[in-house]
């Protein structure tokens, strides 16, 4: 642009900033402003560049240059006025006001901004948490681009434990300021409290990228990842059956901080379930009861209902389950309505001839503990192994052997798990197969316990 003069160089950028090209436009402005730095006019159209790029700071300092070269302008006065709102600096645009002639709207507003700014302010520095944030929402109606307003309203609504509101305020401050780690903290420590540890985690690894030695972030990733650590191990060790082990490592995980509520409760839902996978009902039930106590939920009624099944108390289920079907809505009152049916199926048939009670069983057995049931049940009481007591031994047989039968298919299963009858004289002794053939099937190479099919043979003794 060598010899162009202030005037070509100012026509350029017009030419470049009407084609949207900013970057280009930005630079002939910067080289009128070199060639002509007591020109207002220059400085105003870097002003307008910046803006349309959304660089707010430095269209802040372009403004106030050409202000200073012009101080009788309106137009260059009404601009700032205008910017200074937008970036939430009302209190200094409230300063400059009486210089400005008529814009009676923009007054008014850049009034109600510095006094909503002021009010919010004075309730953030008491710690109102509920005034600062109605104030901030106020001030906030009147800005733009107050990402200082956004944070400070984000803290106040952490305090309220809007977590969400928190999240969707840092969000904006996150997308105009990527480097703010202070937001990345917050917005993190928000996740937490919404028991989104893999969000939080993520959050304050990306603070650490900026500054490794960030106190905040440093305490608060160590937080959440001891908590997730022993949350694995428990998990790993329901999986594995280890029932009391599981417990021990969830109750390690709540402890660390008993306040965490969106961690405790779920997790103490696992330990209800940990406690009725290992026969331990009572205790089963006891958690079940704290967590609705604390807070009555569909969820927590579920747990609760479950354990006093697997605790054989089926009166009590069904009380609990038809509170669920009251306290539950849309999608949730069809599950609430099978499990009471459940319940009330479980009821009737434990005072007729239970099946899972008879292979010693929970209602929610997989078919592999079933197998397992019943083939030890069936060599304890098979007859030739009781000759002192063969006529009971017979009728325990039998029944062992009719329970196997509905338990171990899974369409008959389902159906009796619904109430319906599987057989013409259910509870009577009604099997259709003879238990003698069907022990044998299950023990002679009929695809039954330990065998890998092919014909191989077992041979059972007694005695």
């Amino acid at each position: 642009q060598a010899g162009m003069s202030p005037g070509k160089l100012r026509s350029k950028g017009e030419e470049a900033m009407l084609a949207h090209q900013y970057d280009q436009a930005i630079g002939f402005f910067k080289e009128a402003i070199a060639a002509e730095p007591q020109n207002a006019l220059n400085h105003f159209k870097a002003f307008r560049v910046h803006q349309r790029m959304k660089k707010y700071s430095e269209a802040l300092k372009d403004i106030s240059s050409a202000l200073e070269l012009k101080p009788e302008s309106q137009e260059y006065l009404m601009q700032k006025m205008k910017l200074l709102k937008s970036l939430g600096q009302c209190e200094l645009a409230l300063q400059q006001l009486d210089a400005l002639s008529g814009h009676d709207d923009l007054k008014a507003s850049i009034g109600e901004c510095a006094r909503s700014i002021s009010a919010a302010q004075k309730a953030f520095f008491d710690k109102d948490w509920k005034a600062a944030a109605h104030f901030f929402d106020q001030a906030i109606q009147h800005v733009d681009q107050a990402t200082d307003l956004s944070f400070q309203r984000a803290q106040a609504m952490y305090h309220l434990e809007d977590y969400y509101g928190t999240i969707s305020d840092l969000g904006r401050v996150l997308k105009a300021h990527s480097n703010h780690i202070e937001a990345y903290q917050l917005r993190g420590e928000a996740y937490v409290r919404l028991g989104e540890h893999a969000a939080a985690i993520n959050h304050f690894r990306e603070g650490l990228k900026l500054d490794p030695e960030h106190k905040g972030c440093k305490a608060a990733h160590k937080f959440v990842k001891s908590i997730e650590k022993k949350n694995k191990r428990g998990d790993d060790a329901f999986q594995a059956g280890k029932y009391d082990d599981a417990i021990t490592y969830w109750w390690t995980a709540i402890n660390i901080d008993t306040t965490h509520l969106a961690f405790f409760r779920p997790t103490l839902l696992k330990i209800v379930k940990a406690h009725s996978k290992a026969g331990q009902h009572d205790m089963a039930i006891k958690e079940a009861e704290k967590h609705v106590g604390n807070l009555e939920t569909v969820e927590g009624l579920y747990a609760l209902g479950d354990a006093q099944i697997a605790a054989e108390k089926f009166e009590q289920a069904v009380h609990t389950f038809r509170r669920a079907v009251e306290l539950a809505n849309g999608d949730e009152e069809r599950e609430a309505q099978r499990k009471l049916k459940e319940a009330e199926v479980a009821l009737k048939q434990s005072k007729e001839k239970n099946y899972y009670k008879v292979l010693g069983v929970a209602r929610t057995a997989s078919q592999k503990e079933i197998k397992k049931a019943y083939r030890e049940l069936a060599l304890k009481w098979h007859p030739d192994k009781n000759a002192d007591n063969k006529e009971a031994a017979e009728k325990k047989f039998q029944d062992i052997s009719e329970a196997y039968e509905v338990l171990s298919d899974k369409e008959t299963r389902a159906k009796y798990d619904r109430g319906e009858d599987i057989f013409e004289n259910q509870g009577g002794g009604g099997g259709r197969r003879n238990p003698h053939d069907f022990f044998n099937q299950h023990f002679q190479g009929g695809g039954g316990f330990g065998g890998g099919g092919g014909g191989q043979r077992f041979h059972v003794r007694f005695g």
